[in-house]
């Protein structure tokens, strides 16, 4: 018996030595790594329309840089200005377990079927840029394109002093950005009686399109004053155009963007002027967003990015 109480002592102080060392205080050790892992193990799906474009480059490019700051992780898949492409973008993303979605749709409409897949499957998405139509969006982080086609309208109404013809080159006739440029540029100009759309096309968002646009519109229409392109892109296409016909001292060129190139050539009182969205900052901001959702933190439905007319 004394032998048996005298073995059972060595047991019972050896378990209680074994508890006091496996005790972690509250919040400490496997638990703390485990809160660290979480955020290095986010996994962002990034969804561009189309890589080719210098704007979208910088939005990819911000996004990266803030995702990279807080340890997240980005996979981009690039669509090329292809709504099918980009379906079939967003179901590979899906299938690589992203935690969340970030989408800037080619078309408005046409994404809205990859978006509600993205639903389906329990991840939450945030739009940039551009909108989409329906599905489910916890956020849109973008610049107010309306604003900026009103401000557009009204410098080129200041410029016109109120009277000349316009050329309006428009973008992807599905994606949000071009309607809503467009919308905000004819809340100015329709409601001036001297000025007249004389021409208004699609050139796709593209420099080349903007270019052979441009060539038909100038060897259809005898007075040109001023033209307003969707984007930057197709306005230095426009500029080529008019170049070419000596016709560019006596227009007045408005893009949208102010890209890289865009910018250099206001600077070098070539373009007259482009509003400046930040693509930077929208990337950034795009990666913050989904740092809050992910922490289930709230988020305003719209996220707005300052913008800036460019001129000389």
């Amino acid at each position: 018996m004394g032998t048996w109480l005298k073995n059972f002592g060595f047991i019972a102080v050896f378990i209680v030595l074994l508890a006091a060392c496996s005790t972690d205080s509250p919040g400490s050790s496997d638990e703390a790594e485990g809160e660290d892992a979480g955020d290095e193990n986010v996994k962002i799906g990034l969804s561009i329309s189309t890589l080719n474009n210098p704007f979208f480059v910088t939005v990819r490019d911000g996004a990266q840089a803030a995702a990279e700051e807080a340890g997240y992780e980005v996979v981009t898949a690039d669509a090329q200005d292809d709504p099918s492409t980009q379906l079939s973008d967003i179901e590979d993303l899906i299938q690589q377990d992203i935690d969340i979605l970030l989408v800037n749709p080619v078309d408005s409409d046409a994404i809205v079927s990859a978006i509600e897949s993205a639903n389906s499957s329990d991840i939450p998405v945030i739009t940039v840029d551009r909108s989409a139509e329906d599905g489910e969006v916890v956020t849109h982080i973008a610049s107010d394109n309306v604003a900026g086609g009103e401000m557009a309208g009204e410098f080129i109404a200041e410029q016109l002093s109120e009277e000349g013809n316009v050329v309006e080159l428009e973008g992807i006739s599905g994606a949000s950005a071009t309607r809503e440029r467009g919308e905000g540029f004819h809340n100015v100009v329709d409601e001036m009686d001297g000025i007249e759309v004389v021409a208004n096309q699609s050139a796709n968002f593209d420099r080349t399109e903007g270019l052979s646009v441009m060539e038909n519109i100038i060897q259809g229409t005898e007075d040109i004053d001023a033209v307003f392109s969707h984007n930057d892109e197709m306005a230095l296409g426009a500029i080529e155009a008019l170049q070419a016909q000596n016709m560019l001292e006596d227009v007045t060129v408005v893009g949208f963007d102010a890209t890289d190139d865009a910018v250099a050539s206001v600077e070098e009182g070539v373009m007259d002027a482009t509003i400046a969205q930040q693509p930077d900052l929208i990337g950034e901001r795009a990666i913050e967003a989904a740092g809050q959702v992910m922490n289930g933190e709230t988020v305003e439905e719209f996220v707005p990015v300052e913008l800036e007319l460019i001129s000389e």
